[in-house]
């Protein structure tokens, strides 16, 4: 496999993660009428229905398709949204979830025998400055439980992330369709045990119809064409390759609170974006140029 992206790919990574660092103003509209663990049942049932009428299911064990539903449902959203909800601002929730580069690189090397490149190593280091920066300069917006939940959310996304490669070229659009099945069961079954039936029952009769366009968003954009391309990715390219495209969220991230949120963009946060966008290219560069000589 190449250890560098061909454009159209990079392009596909870049509107993913577009997708994914605006989806945390997304998030927080919807989690204004919604409890958390409503949502992320919602968001998944979703995704499964009505596209499982249209979409056969792929060719992929079912204990597959258990575990990435159960990672990427339960664990990644579920996880997230709790900590979305009062102990972490959607803004360094972008952040810290993107530790889940990370986890999968190591995930990868642990399991699949992958090795890190020196060039890689270095560009995952200068990154990760940038994460540092904004977090030290950050301040006080997470209590200790947030960061625990969205860490574990960011140790869940690379788990599933490591079962999407494991299925192989397959359809990833119909792997996200019904894998989604097995994320409702247990997130309505912790919704009912720890939110409450009246709980769910307000956030419904509070929801209106900027919070079913969230929750339509939520399924469609992240969880149907996020997630399907970002498998479909990881299953033609080596995880170290791809999964620090993924640091580029919180710049989006960033960007769509100032523009949604009107939040500020000191220097401070500019400098660390150009930290994370230097990380990338050195990761993506030296390769491309190497392949045209």
């Amino acid at each position: 496999m190449r250890m560098s992206l061909p454009w159209r790919h990079a392009l596909l990574a870049l509107a993913v993660v577009a997708v994914w660092g605006s989806n945390f103003v997304v998030i927080k509209i919807a989690l204004a009428a919604l409890p958390p663990l409503t949502l992320a049942a919602l968001r998944f049932a979703l995704a499964f229905a009505p596209a499982a009428l249209f979409i056969a299911r792929p060719a992929v064990p079912w204990r597959l398709l258990a575990a990435y539903g159960l990672l990427i449902g339960a664990g990644q959203f579920g996880l997230l949204f709790v900590a979305m909800t009062r102990h972490i601002t959607p803004g360094l929730a972008s952040l810290v979830v993107q530790t889940q580069v990370f986890f999968t690189i190591a995930l990868a090397t642990l399991a699949q025998g992958e090795r890190l490149r020196a060039r890689q190593g270095a560009a995952l280091v200068l990154a990760g400055a940038g994460l540092v920066l904004i977090g030290v300069r950050g301040g006080g917006e997470a209590t200790p439980l947030g960061l625990a939940l969205v860490l574990g959310a960011a140790l869940a996304w690379a788990g599933g992330n490591t079962v999407s490669r494991r299925a192989g070229r397959v359809n990833m659009l119909a792997v996200v369709v019904w894998s989604s099945v097995f994320a409702v069961p247990p997130l309505l079954a912790l919704s009912l045990l720890f939110e409450g039936p009246q709980a769910v029952a307000a956030g419904l009769a509070r929801a209106d119809a900027g919070t079913w366009a969230a929750v339509a968003w939520q399924a469609l954009g992240n969880s149907l064409f996020g997630y399907a391309a970002w498998g479909w990715l990881l299953a033609r390219h080596p995880a170290a390759t791809v999964a620090p495209t993924a640091l580029l969220v919180p710049v989006f991230g960033m960007g769509a609170s100032a523009w949604w949120l009107h939040e500020p963009l000191p220097a401070w946060k500019l400098g660390a974006a150009a930290l994370v966008v230097g990380g990338l290219a050195l990761n993506l560069w030296p390769g491309r140029a190497a392949a045209r000589h």
